[in-house]
């Protein structure tokens, strides 16, 4: 087992990274919880590992709440179901919330235990790749509106995070393809070294070979926390980690979060972002090779530009009116732009529709 650190002065975190975790939970959990607990899982999750994970806990007192699998039932309504939950078990303001599953319930999970009581601590123990090197580390938690995606949320972060990777085994090739769009997003943005290294490793990685896979989660994670450490609620550099994610969280809504997963569509999101950067075409090329060789999508299918420039207006990052970018000056080398050219943006989003 290897634990990182998210230094947040008081709210500080540990996330734990090996194999096993699950059967060890109730030891690697914080002393700081309290005797009730409520594990969020899902129908697709549960049946896996949600008897383990309870057979870990001793004296506590645990119930579990299912939610419905997809990210179109990341809604309110399920929230409402998640504190109702607890509510009818008589919890109160000393409960953790621990969410078991990818980063829809933990998004759900946290954002649920952020408004209950006004707020719970709450666990996050991810079960997919993505949300093992992104949604779980950070705090941000949310639900998805009709307009567009987690518009709905608060930053509330996790008491731990703990990555058993042997979640990974059983994670259908498609969702661990998804998860590796964030691993390569790490290295695009932020660490030039650690994109080259999965670039040597593409066939280790895609074959889940252990120790590949194990330094990519460990680092992604290394990567997340210090730029979370830097900037907790996003008001500066946190806005990095957003690369790919303002062109694919537009590509979700609008083909009704049902047709690609958000890995998929972040993975087109960053291929659209790296055109609208001052990104050499080799670096381009590099960034889409590694795209190809994580079995990750190119092409979004038909999309209207009248159709992405307005969800992507209800961007998150949209702010006096303007929207923001986050594009590359090099592999490794993110930066935020709110001053790109509107005509370039929409020759690109044109580019892609057809």
């Amino acid at each position: 087992m290897e634990t990182l650190n998210v230094d947040l002065g008081t709210r500080s975190y540990p996330i734990h990274v090996g194999p096993g975790l699950l059967a060890r939970a109730d030891a690697l959990l914080p002393d700081t919880m309290g005797a009730d607990v409520l594990v969020v899982s899902n129908a697709t999750v549960a049946p896996l590992y949600l008897d383990r994970l309870l057979n870990a806990f001793g004296a506590r007192r645990v119930v579990s709440h299912l939610l419905p699998d997809g990210e179109q039932h990341k809604t309110l309504d399920e929230v409402a179901g998640i504190v109702t939950t607890a509510l009818e078990a008589g919890f109160s303001r000393d409960a953790t919330f621990i969410a078991l599953g990818g980063g829809v319930v933990g998004d759900m999970t946290g954002f649920a235990a952020a408004v209950f009581m006004r707020g719970v601590r709450c666990v996050q123990i991810p079960t997919t790749l993505l949300a093992q090197v992104d949604s779980s580390v950070g705090g941000k938690t949310g639900v998805n509106h009709r307009l567009g995606k987690n518009l709905i949320g608060a930053f509330h972060q996790p008491s731990c995070v703990l990555i058993d990777t042997d979640t990974l085994d059983s994670l259908p090739p498609r969702e661990f393809a998804a998860g590796m769009a964030e691993v390569i997003k790490h290295g695009a943005i932020a660490d030039l070294a650690y994109f080259e290294m999965l670039e040597r490793q593409q066939e280790a990685l895609v074959s889940r070979e252990s120790d590949a896979l194990g330094q990519a989660i460990a680092q992604s994670c290394r990567i997340k926390a210090a730029v979370v450490a830097e900037d907790e609620r996003e008001r500066g550099r946190r806005a990095i980690l957003n690369f790919g994610h303002t062109f694919g969280h537009a590509i979700e809504a609008c083909t009704g979060y049902t047709r690609w997963l958000h890995g998929e569509a972040v993975a087109l999101g960053m291929l659209m972002a790296a055109e609208m950067s001052d990104l050499e075409p080799v670096s381009q090329a590099r960034l889409r090779d590694l795209i190809v060789a994580m079995r990750l999508p190119t092409e979004p299918g038909s999309l209207a530009t009248a159709s992405m420039l307005k969800a992507m207006g209800h961007d998150k990052k949209v702010q006096a009116g303007s929207l923001t970018l986050i594009l590359l000056s090099g592999l490794g080398e993110a930066y935020i732009s709110r001053d790109f050219d509107d005509a370039r943006l929409k020759s690109v989003l044109d580019a892609w529709s057809t």
